[in-house]
């Protein structure tokens, strides 16, 4: 009540001041600041200085006072100003250096920065130098940033929205050098009694260095083989790309074979990153909806003109159809949720007609203005999606690839939402390096390409040696065992035969040594009755996925929901289809661009996860992956 008196008490004598110079807008609903600011030609820190209530939000039927065109705000702070229209990806850092005004006058001329933060659509009142100079000035705090183990100046650079040269300008220290521990200055201007460098970690920041950081280094030389790059060596060694050529200028022009490198004595397991699971909710405020894409294969003219089979029949013998209309189905519910919910999302869907060497791309991207759209879910050929991708490249327009396991052409605005085979190995790598595990392979003659894989690529794995005949010697195995770690044995094996031996061995073996049985894809003899279901469970069967069993409270309101509009329970292509469209329909509204948010965070929707990382070539990957494995109560868990 005392709140309302004092506004009252405001207006009145406001009124009374100003007299006619202004006039009255009475708010409707869903009416903004920025749009009344617009309708009258005046800028919102005009309407803040006579409405300063309305800072904390505006109520429908409320009075506000407006200045009429022409007429002066009291302060000469408003009379010399100029407006800023918040693009997608600006940052307040690029704002105010743009203008070259503090962070505490940009946000003092729009009190709506501190609630709401910055989003597309904003228009800023920007202040003049002039203004700048009437008022009292505020001294810019400097914010510093502590450089982590494995940080580059890119990454920091990137991480402020500023360039190499301004980072490096700033502290000329790290021009030669960046050093873990160093106080970087980002931006701000650092007091003259202050120091704000070093060139050792401070006390505070060793305890979070790992200890291989700050011990001298040995190296060793190394020399590269073939099919070895800049980017396999990098991670062999573990270290970035750019301290592998600082100590091998030569890496700098190309990799040669036969190449002698300088390396670590003791080459550390480089693991990317992992960026941790995000739950997404809706953050964007703008005027305009959000377009979503569907490039979907229904090649309807081809169902109509099927003059021999009936839609039914041919429902029943063309599974790529099938596979679409999942698909589709599944994607549907994610539509349907945006509309329950009242995001700003427009969908629209087109037939893309598509085989593997033909579609109608071309023709729907032109006749449609899909460069427009914020972001492009599908088509499912990995040709067609390339093409799509190519297309709208200049546009920057994320096109996203929904169930494509090819590995093609990449492209910067390219998304694999399948991650590949070789990622798919990599991750389940990386657990059983993670582990200290001693990784044994069994690999039958006939699987000459596993072989190959071994030895060019994780060179630690140990190859269980064969009879001349192609046997596999139970002796031989458990030979390879060791105490005191966790073996890891790799089955690369159709043979019933050898894999009834590995198993048997492995069993036989569990007195004495901990040992765990790993698949790197599926294999159809594990399914057959031959093998003993019961056993894979005493070897806990380990082996990376795409996807996951979800049981949450979120993935069954999917799965009833699904099943009360389409009479079934969903299938891994629905499913797929509303986590690929509902994943990219939420990052959309995440107020930062969708490269952005690929850079930034990783997902889980029903039962895919979304982890993007920008391939060397161009273009992104999927790296989310689950390391699932059978647990004793015979159901499947993800390994931790």
């Amino acid at each position: 009540m005392l709140k309302r008196v004092i506004c009252i008490i405001v207006l009145v004598l406001t009124c009374s001041v100003y007299g006619q110079s202004y006039e009255k807008h009475k708010v409707e609903k869903g009416e903004t600041i920025t749009q009344i600011a617009q309708k009258y030609n005046v800028t919102p820190h005009d309407i803040y200085q006579l409405n300063p209530d309305a800072q904390s939000g505006l109520k429908p039927n409320s009075i506000l006072l407006i200045p009429k065109k022409g007429t002066s705000v009291k302060t000469a702070w408003s009379t010399q100003t100029q407006s800023h229209n918040v693009l997608a990806k600006e940052t307040l850092f690029a704002i105010e250096k743009k203008y070259e005004i503090t962070d505490e006058a940009l946000k003092k001329a729009n009190p709506f920065l501190e609630k709401d933060g910055l989003q597309i659509g904003q228009v800023l009142t920007i202040p003049s130098k002039t203004a700048l100079k009437a008022t009292s000035p505020i001294q810019e705090k400097p914010v510093y940033h502590e450089v982590l183990p494995k940080e580059t100046k890119y990454s920091i650079a990137k991480k402020y929205g500023i360039t190499i040269q301004q980072l490096e300008k700033r502290n000329p220290e790290i021009i030669p050098n960046l050093t873990i521990g160093y106080r970087l200055l980002i931006k701000g201007t650092a007091p003259k009694t202050e120091v704000i460098s070093t060139t050792e970690p401070k006390k505070e920041s060793a305890a979070k260095i790992p200890q291989k950081t700050i011990e001298a280094v040995k190296y060793v030389n190394y020399e590269v083989k073939p099919k070895e790059t800049l980017f396999s060596l990098s991670k062999m060694f573990g270290l970035s790309q750019e301290e592998l050529i600082r100590l091998n200028p030569a890496l700098a022009n190309s990799v040669e074979i036969g190449m002698i490198l300088k390396v670590p004595a003791t080459p550390t397991i480089s693991f990317e990153t992992k960026k941790a699971i995000t739950v997404l909710t809706n953050k964007y405020v703008g005027f305009t909806k959000m377009k979503i894409v569907l490039l979907l294969p229904f090649n309807i003219p081809l169902v109509e003109g099927d003059t021999l089979n009936s839609i039914a029949t041919r429902l029943k013998k063309d599974k790529f159809l099938n596979m679409t209309l999942d698909f589709y189905s599944g994607a549907m519910i994610a539509i349907d949720s945006a509309k329950t919910l009242g995001l700003p999302i427009n969908f629209k869907i087109f037939d893309s007609q598509e085989s593997k060497s033909s579609s109608n791309i071309a023709s729907i991207i032109q006749q449609n203005s899909l460069e427009t759209a914020d972001a492009i879910i599908g088509p499912f050929y990995q040709s067609n999606i390339e093409i799509t991708a190519q297309l709208l490249d200049s546009n920057s327009v994320p096109v996203i690839s929904p169930l494509s396991k090819d590995v093609g052409n990449s492209y910067p605005n390219l998304y694999q939402t399948i991650p590949t085979a070789d990622n798919l190995k990599s991750a389940i790598f990386n657990f059983m390096k993670s582990k200290g595990g001693n990784m044994i392979a069994v690999v039958d003659k006939k699987r000459e390409s596993s072989r190959q894989y071994f030895e060019q690529n994780q060179k630690e794995v140990k190859i269980a040696p064969l009879s001349d005949n192609g046997n596999l010697s139970a002796a031989n195995l458990k030979s390879l065992f060791v105490k005191d770690r966790i073996n890891y044995v790799i089955l690369e094996t159709g043979n019933t035969v050898m894999i009834k031996t590995t198993m048997t061995t492995m069993v036989d073996a569990m007195p004495e040594y901990e040992v765990q049985l790993i698949t790197l894809e599926n294999n159809e003899t594990l399914d057959t009755d031959e093998i003993k279901f019961e056993n894979l469970v005493k070897l806990r069967l380990m082996y990376p996925s795409i996807y996951k069993e979800n049981e949450s409270a979120e993935a069954l309101v999917f799965k009833n929901e699904y099943r009360k509009k389409n009479k079934i329970f969903p299938n891994t292509y629905a499913t797929r289809g509303f986590d690929v469209t509902f994943d990219t329909m939420m990052r959309l509204l995440q107020n930062k661009a969708f490269l952005e948010c690929a850079n930034t965070i990783t997902t889980e929707q029903v039962d895919n996860k979304f982890d993007y990382i920008k391939k060397e070539d161009g273009g992104y990957t999927n790296k989310g992956i689950y390391i699932l494995y059978y647990d004793s109560d015979l159901t499947v868990k993800e390994a931790n």
